[in-house]
């Protein structure tokens, strides 16, 4: 009599029944990290087209400033429009992204006249 035969054939099917269960827990896992995977790629793509979209935005007709007295930053917010009267801190947004905190913050700012200039020089 052999190891196999010694085996009631309750336990074969106790032993197939957590090897499936094994392979579609593997299965599950890889198509559902899939998912994420593909959704992380998409948001990225997003970003980048966003990133490389707001070094253009200044040249586009609809921009309402001359856009050589533009200054891209880039982060925490695009660029800075000088002009002769008065001096405008931009941030470019598409579709219906919004503004950062940090981004809010430094709006806030603006608005409460808390801007300044300083003058640093070095000996």
């Amino acid at each position: 009599m052999s190891f196999i035969d010694s085996v009631p054939l309750m336990w074969w099917f106790v032993i197939v029944e957590t090897f499936v269960i094994v392979l579609l827990v593997i299965v599950l896992k890889r198509a559902l990290g899939g998912l994420s995977r593909e959704g992380s790629l998409r948001r990225s793509e997003s970003t980048r087209y966003g990133q490389i979209t707001e070094q253009f935005m200044p040249f586009i007709s609809d921009y309402p400033y001359d856009s050589k007295q533009f200054r891209f930053l880039g982060s925490p917010i695009d660029g800075v429009q000088f002009e002769e009267d008065k001096i405008v801190m931009i941030e470019f947004k598409s579709a219906g992204s919004q503004l950062s905190t940090r981004q809010r913050r430094i709006r806030n700012l603006v608005r409460e006249g808390k801007v300044d200039f300083q003058e640093i020089r070095v000996s």
